[in-house]
């Protein structure tokens, strides 16, 4: 996806469309914290990228659009995008929430030649989602990737079998996988600047100076790279996690941000029809130490609630006095089909229907229609720093 998150916010936010968004922490006058999570094409002519400090790109470009992110809404969108590629291929292989692999190879019997399938794919999305795409097709995931790179914005690139020198030669050498700033400058001492000089390079040479990777980054200058796709595979947790703009030691704040994530856990948990019989904690102070904590539930659970409960009890036995914190993550562990009953002995007396849980697919029907934003918790309804409180009566209330 072409700037993911800056253009979820245009799509959403008609009056950010043709102007600088940045998405981040608030620059505060140019003096916050942070980093750069992602930034609109039109910001980019300003020097601005991701990963970088919130307050230099305040100092580049302070007439831009700054947003914090919504990464429930980017996780909707993911899924919704993700949605669409799977009705194509069950061979994809995610490498984050806005890109994938996909092997195309035998759908094409179903859908046509994979050119076409990859523009049905960039049209799909956009008339869908309204969001713009950008597509490498190649016969290995080296060259895709290298590909969709190229082409961005509203890429479509295609590397035709016999023709990946063509393609290649006239890159940088920091187009290569394994090639960072210190392999690049050794690179560059040897005389090297593009991936065709490399692709004519002898295996000794590239060895000498850099050992067996020399090997590997040759054969990515030929173009040759045999990884297979490797579709998802079974998770063995499922957590989010969440930054503090600022390190804080306010009690109420903690509480709805770890309600915040058992409800975000639980969500992903019934939408993966899988149950979770362990809860992790992960608590990092403004030292960045970092502390985790775990403990078994006494069934296994999707609800946030259960969750909320669980992580909140592991929060109260970290000892943080005089500590700010700057980090809390919630995981569910030890997960289950939800399909399949637990192991073990089964009761006599089996519980009955979980109005809880009723609830929660209730709530997530609506937020599937409706958008993540439809409906959420009364605590949760006050985004300003403190979330002032409506004390425990709250977590069950929606709006």
């Amino acid at each position: 996806m072409d700037a993911f998150y800056a253009s979820v916010e245009q799509l959403d936010h008609p009056a950010y469309r043709g102007k600088p968004v940045v998405v981040g922490a608030d620059p505060k006058g140019g003096a916050g914290r942070g980093v750069v999570a992602a930034c609109s094409y039109e910001a980019r002519p300003f020097g601005i990228r991701s990963a970088m400090p919130i307050s230099r790109a305040y100092r580049l470009c302070p007439k831009a659009v700054f947003v914090r992110p919504r990464f429930a809404r980017y996780s909707e969108m993911s899924d919704r995008i993700f949605a669409i590629l799977r009705a194509y291929t069950n061979l994809m292989e995610p490498l984050s929430i806005d890109e994938a692999f996909l092997d195309v190879t035998a759908s094409q019997r179903l859908f046509g030649p994979a050119a076409e399938i990859g523009r049905t794919l960039k049209a799909r999305i956009r008339s869908e989602l309204g969001l713009v795409a950008s597509i490498g097709l190649a016969p290995n995931k080296f060259l895709a990737k290298v590909g969709s790179d190229f082409g961005k914005p509203d890429g479509f690139v295609v590397v035709a079998p016999g023709r990946e020198g063509e393609f290649l030669d006239p890159l940088p050498i920091s187009r290569l996988w394994g090639v960072g700033p210190k392999t690049e400058a050794r690179l560059h001492q040897m005389g090297f600047r593009t991936i065709g000089q490399i692709a004519r390079t002898s295996v000794e040479a590239l060895e000498d100076a850099l050992g067996h990777a020399g090997r590997d980054l040759l054969d990515l200058a030929n173009g040759r790279d045999d990884r297979p796709v490797e579709p998802e595979q079974e998770a063995k947790s499922i957590g989010a996690e969440h930054t503090f703009a600022e390190d804080t030691a306010d009690r109420e704040l903690l509480r709805t941000t770890v309600l915040e994530l058992a409800d975000r856990v639980g969500r992903r948990l019934r939408h993966d029809k899988v149950l979770a019989g362990g809860v992790t904690l992960k608590f990092r102070d403004h030292r960045f130490r970092t502390i985790t904590r775990a403990a078994s539930l006494d069934h296994p659970t999707d609800v946030g609630d259960d969750l909320f409960r669980a992580a909140s009890a592991l929060l109260a036995k970290v000892d943080w006095k005089g500590s700010q914190v700057r980090l809390l993550g919630v995981t569910a562990t030890r997960l289950q089909s939800a399909a399949r009953p637990p192991a073990g002995q089964l009761s006599l007396f089996p519980p009955g229907p979980d109005p809880r849980r009723d609830l929660a697919r209730t709530v997530d029907a609506i937020q599937a229609r409706f958008g993540r934003e439809a409906i959420t918790r009364a605590s949760l309804l006050d985004p300003s720093p403190r979330r002032t409180g409506r004390g425990k009566k709250s977590e069950g209330r929606w709006k």
